[in-house]
């Protein structure tokens, strides 16, 4: 199975007056071709940034960006206005993402009229009306607006947006994380439906470790734009090493009675500034654990166990003795 996105050390800076706010720095994965690599973390750790700055909504600072063995991150605008339809995005925000004076039916086809994909109108009409069926929107919502249907419908028009140009890969950031829990499988499950029905590949975006433990095959956990500890899903809920990723799994609820005696890992401490960063483990101010080893330098990412990798100075000391 070849990898169809390939990033490599992607770094997004922006300059602020107290100086270069480090959004993402550094992050390298790879995404094979109809897989989906889940991206986890808490707020503001960079996980839309990222997604954005390899669509090329946010410029790159630095590294690479190779979709389908071209390097986006090196082209002009004109030269990705070309593969951008095959590269695709669901926004977080299901309302404020839609231009609330059009209608379902205008909404759904502006990306075939944009990219000139329809030779005409009965066409652009009938990929719309296709595309509402596959999304679950009824028919009779072609002539809505936005404001007038509820946020599983929004969510699911912009869906629609994101596979009527049938692209090859789409980030999703946080499709769900607006929704109530009863309608979040109404989007997901299509999601993943359509992964295996068109081969299409996913990064998605997220908080809810219990939603991309659903849909993701990897997981890549960030803090404070660097990634922690990548794995395959199950790989790292069974086995979490880095203790920021050992917090989060302790902060999944657990419908039990016997889980309020469980002893969980509660971070402590504030989250330090990303503007210039010391060098070291970002996490090393809050991490109970923490040496003088992990402020010396950029911790480096190592694999514990096939597949597994984690940047944690922890784990570096338990393989050297």
């Amino acid at each position: 199975m070849s990898d169809l996105l390939v990033v490599k050390d992607l770094k997004k800076y922006f300059s602020t007056p107290a100086g270069q706010l480090r959004a993402v720095d550094g992050v390298s994965f790879t995404i094979p071709r109809g897989r989906t690599m889940g991206v986890v973390g808490e707020s503001g750790c960079g996980k839309s940034t990222l997604g954005r700055a390899i669509l090329q909504l946010h410029k790159p600072t630095g590294g690479e960006v190779l979709f389908d063995g071209q390097d986006v991150a090196a082209m002009s605008k004109a030269q990705f206005n070309k593969i951008r339809p095959r590269m695709q995005m669901i926004f977080q925000d299901p309302y404020s993402s839609l231009n609330g004076r059009m209608t379902v039916q205008q909404l759904i086809a502006e990306p075939l009229i944009v990219n000139k994909v329809c030779k005409n109108r009965w066409e652009i009409d009938e990929k719309v009306e296709k595309m509402m069926d596959t999304v679950g929107l009824a028919k009779r919502l072609t002539l809505a607006y936005p404001h007038e249907l509820d946020g599983g419908r929004r969510q699911r028009i912009g869906v629609a947006r994101a596979l009527i140009l049938d692209p090859a890969f789409i980030v999703c950031d946080e499709p769900v994380s607006a929704l109530d829990v009863s309608i979040q499988a109404q989007i997901l499950n299509p999601l993943m439906d359509l992964q295996e029905e068109l081969g299409l590949t996913y990064l998605f975006i997220t908080h809810d470790l219990s939603v991309v433990k659903h849909i993701s095959q990897e997981i890549m956990v960030m803090y404070m734009g660097k990634c922690v500890e990548k794995a395959p899903a199950e790989e790292i809920f069974l086995h979490p090493t880095h203790p920021y990723t050992r917090a989060l799994m302790d902060a999944i609820p657990i419908p039990s009675i016997e889980s309020k005696h469980k002893v969980r890992q509660i971070i402590q401490g504030e989250v330090t500034s990303p503007i210039n960063p010391k060098p070291g483990c970002r996490f090393a101010a809050r991490c109970p654990h923490a040496m003088e080893r992990c402020t010396r330098g950029d911790v480096e990412m190592r694999e514990v166990s096939p597949g597994h990798l984690v940047a944690c100075t922890l784990e570096e000391g338990q393989r050297n003795d």
